[in-house]
Formats: C-alpha cells, structure tokens, sequence
C-alpha cells in the first residue's frame, strides 16, 4: 500500500488528484483507517478555514485610501 502525504490527501480533498491517484487514496481509505482519520482532520480544518471571515480594520482602509487619492491627484497635475 502506498503511503500518502497530507499533501496528497488535500489534493484529494480538492479534487486535483488525477483519476489513477484518485482510485489509489479511494482504495486505501476503504483499507486504512488512520488514513481515514487523517482525512477527517484535513477536512473539519478546511470548513473551518472556510468559515473565517477576516476583514481589515477601518483604519487601514481609509489609510490606503487616502494614500490613493493624494497619489492620483499628485499623477493629474
């Protein structure tokens, strides 16, 4: 059996793994289960990545604005 990487199982998860890979990590899981529980990590991380919602604090955006409106006005003259 071959051993797979978290790197080959996040593949896996986002469907970037050719069909042959995909067939072999399909075949161990249904034979490792510690392979299986690695999945399962992978995946409660990824939904919890996914449901982070960052934003930048209001300052830095009037900052970059600002800075944008002086730069334009400095490119008109």
């Amino acid at each position: 059996m071959a051993n797979f990487t978290p790197e080959d199982l996040l593949l896996y998860l986002y469907k970037e793994t050719s069909e042959k890979q995909t067939t072999a990590i399909e075949s161990a899981l249904k034979q490792d289960w510690t392979l299986r529980e690695k999945l399962a990590v992978l995946k409660t991380s990824l939904e919890r990545l996914d449901g982070i919602k960052k934003s930048p604090r209001t300052r830095i955006v009037l900052n970059i604005l600002n800075y944008a409106r002086k730069n334009a006005k400095e490119v008109v003259k």
